[in-house]
């Protein structure tokens, strides 16, 4: 959606590496707002996002506008049952049937084979993944590691809205999740590790948890313990900012 920051443009750098030709989509999808005032407020740099892409060497950068997007009449809405309702979709009703939406729409639009999305958004990743598998979009899509600053905080947008205290003590939240992600992978379970993780965070100054949670890598389904392929997913809010990090386990 704009704004990009280094995660945004690693994706563009690993397209360039691996494809013919390049296409970079930007386009604030207000289906996926829950909230008006969001919407309203979120940047528009598409210039800024332009040169910063122009070192990278894309063929096109394709910003459609609302009207061209949505046209008088738009009635379909593309939703994904299951992945969508638990994590981030249980805080944020509708939100993944825009995602959906936008990117089955982008994905023809482009006639792109490949589509290169970061793991941070791990949950979006699935459901993508899945819209495509289900709808027969012929598109593989591909999933890029998190790009972290050097101590270890997931690179977003939205840590630019954190006040320089808060920032120094962001890096708490990937900290609680590795040492839970450590204890598991030696068989401990998720509830025995939770509460220390909890207070580490409290202690550092966060003041909610919307999630912390051990679920399938495939299907976010809950677990309890590492036996199969995992992911460890936060959300948790600090100085009114809310953060999201997932590693895998």
């Amino acid at each position: 959606m704009g704004a990009l920051h280094e995660g945004h443009l690693s994706l563009a750098r690993r397209a360039r590496a691996e494809c013919d030709r390049v296409i970079v989509t930007i386009f604030v999808n207000p289906k996926q707002f829950n909230n008006p005032d969001d919407l309203k407020n979120y940047p528009r740099t598409e210039n800024e996002d332009a040169r910063k892409l122009a070192p990278i060497g894309v063929d096109a950068i394709f910003v459609p506008d609302g009207g061209t997007m949505y046209p008088d009449g738009f009635a379909t809405t593309v939703s994904v049952e299951g992945l969508t309702n638990k994590l981030c979709g249980a805080h944020r009703p509708g939100h993944f049937d825009g995602v959906a939406t936008v990117v089955a729409k982008l994905f023809l639009q482009t006639a792109a084979d490949r589509a290169y999305f970061g793991e941070k958004d791990y949950q979006q990743l699935q459901v993508v993944t899945r819209m495509a598998r289900d709808l027969d979009i012929d598109i593989e899509v591909i999933g890029c590691p998190t790009i972290r600053e050097e101590d270890g905080l997931a690179i977003s947008s939205r840590n630019l809205l954190l006040s320089d205290r808060a920032r120094i003590h962001a890096p708490r939240l990937n900290e609680a999740m590795e040492e839970i992600a450590a204890g598991l992978r030696k068989g401990q379970a998720m509830s025995a590790l939770y509460p220390a993780a909890a207070a580490k965070l409290e202690q550092a100054g966060f003041t909610g948890i919307d999630y912390l949670e051990l679920r399938g890598a495939s299907d976010l389904e809950l677990m309890e313990q590492a036996d199969r392929p995992s992911r460890l997913f936060a959300a948790a809010w600090l100085a009114g900012v809310r953060l999201i990090d997932n590693i895998a386990v």
